[in-house]
């Protein structure tokens, strides 16, 4: 196999199972995408604590409508984000030629939430651990990449 760009890893002519980086990049893959759809599956079927305790949000503190248009828009957001997931797991499993423009993805999803909560944050209450876990996340998301971009010696030519 003949070295590539970095640009031809992230969009390669044709999706296949070829991968040449690093395999603990799929292993950190399959973690992030995991980690991602169990917070999504927490969030959609047991939104009220899930929102109170891992994000912080004081929901009692709101009107009981607001508090269901809170949990409501966060499920939305949920499903969307499982079925990303879902996609990710096709990758994995079956188009491995992909994984590194899905670390992309991931990490645009989460540099995005971020940067629009600069612009409408949300209100918390106390140290709460989900924006801690999901910087942990991009900090594998990014390590993820790196190591999916580089190609392992034994692929080299």
């Amino acid at each position: 196999m003949r070295m590539t760009s970095v640009w031809q890893r992230l969009f390669p002519r044709s999706l296949d199972n070829t991968f040449d980086g690093y395999r603990v990049a799929l292993w950190l893959f399959g973690f992030v995408t995991l980690i991602r759809a169990v917070q999504s599956v927490a969030i959609i079927f047991n939104g009220w604590d899930t929102i109170i305790n891992a994000d912080g949000i004081p929901l009692e503190s709101y009107p009981s409508g607001a508090a269901q248009n809170i949990i409501a828009l966060f499920a939305i957001v949920s499903v969307w984000r499982l079925i990303f997931c879902l996609a990710g797991l096709v990758v994995l499993v079956r188009y491995r030629s992909a994984v590194p423009i899905m670390f992309v993805l991931h990490m645009l999803s989460y540099l995005g939430a971020v940067l629009s909560s600069e612009f409408v944050p949300l209100m918390r209450v106390g140290s709460p651990p989900g924006p801690l876990v999901n910087l942990g996340q991009f900090v594998v998301m990014s390590v993820g990449l790196v190591l999916s971009l580089i190609p392992r010696r034994d692929t080299l030519q």
